[in-house]
């Protein structure tokens, strides 16, 4: 996933089969698959986002209050996640259903905890095929 020349970031492997999984689950239709692996993949991008300053007063846009003016005022560096960050990420979001799963399946809701379960398998086979 690296470009010529340059070895592939092990985080950005990780995601670019999470986005390979979730290529497949759409074109299978998986409504299950996808909703995890976007979920998964949306967590992963929110910890890669980081604080951006507030803009200066005259800065500012003359069409929207608080904003920058220019080309790319609003774009921001991304963090680079690790490997082990982006695991614990994925780790987090099973973690997470299995939790809610027990959660729903105690108030008797089976057919939800049943979603929650199959939604933390497909997230953990996709973990599986990272190596881990």
């Amino acid at each position: 996933m690296g470009s010529p020349g340059r070895p592939a970031d092990p985080s950005t492997a990780a995601q670019g089969r999470l986005r390979a999984a979730l290529g497949q689950a759409l074109r299978r239709q998986d409504i299950v698959a996808v909703a995890a692996l976007r979920s998964a993949l949306s967590a992963i991008g929110n910890a890669e986002a980081v604080a951006t300053p507030a803009p200066a007063a005259s800065a500012s846009s003359p069409y929207l209050a608080g904003t920058g003016s220019g080309l790319g005022a609003g774009e921001a560096p991304r963090r680079r996640l690790t490997a082990a960050q982006v695991e614990q990420i994925i780790q987090a979001e099973i973690t997470e259903r299995r939790q809610a799963a027990h959660g729903y399946e105690r108030a008797g809701q089976a057919g939800r905890a049943q979603r929650l379960r199959a939604e933390a398998d497909v997230l953990e086979s996709a973990a599986a095929e990272d190596g881990r």
